[in-house]
């Protein structure tokens, strides 16, 4: 470098972006619209006002996003979808308020069933397991027995043990 070249400008961490990051919309105004998320490790987090954030996770992560919305005769959207981060070139499936979109690990629609998947994800943390860390199979497997009628099995510690067992070795 010359005496005569400007020094170069660090860029700001907001500004790096070396990996391609899903980007989540929350929105939470209260008794009429709430957007909200029930577990995942957020990367970044960039709020927009008082009402409405953005929360982004790196390719991988699991995340459990709760949507609400009523008017003024009641309840018109209750769901929960738990999702994992796609990474670029990765398939995914699209979903509301989610970019790009994310492989959709359980979605329920309706109050009884999102309860009952906020009682399962209750139970994996009594576990001290991070519900974020807990195997994606057990999240498809909730969602299937679910969406049969049928109840679904508990997630155990060997279950999870097996988990980090595959995770530390398959790529």
């Amino acid at each position: 470098m010359n005496d005569n070249e400007p020094a170069p400008r660090a860029v700001p961490p907001s500004h790096r972006r070396t990996i391609a990051l899903t980007h989540v919309e929350l929105t939470w105004i209260e008794k009429k619209v709430e957007h909200w998320l029930r577990f995942g490790r957020r990367a970044e987090e960039k709020i927009l006002d008082r009402r409405r954030s953005i929360s982004s996770f790196t390719p991988g992560s699991i995340f459990g996003f709760v949507r609400w919305a009523s008017n003024d005769y009641g309840t018109v959207v209750s769901r929960m979808d738990i999702v994992r981060a796609v990474a670029p070139g990765e398939r995914y499936q699209t979903l509301p308020f989610v970019r790009p979109g994310g492989d959709i690990l359980l979605r329920v629609d309706g109050w009884p069933k999102v309860e009952r998947v906020l009682q399962a994800i209750d139970a994996v943390e009594t576990l001290g397991v991070d519900a974020a860390d807990a195997a994606p199979d057990y999240w498809r497997h909730l969602h299937n027995r679910m969406a049969a009628g049928h109840t679904p099995r508990s997630y155990t510690r060997e279950q999870h043990a097996a988990w980090l067992k595959r995770r530390s070795v398959a790529p």
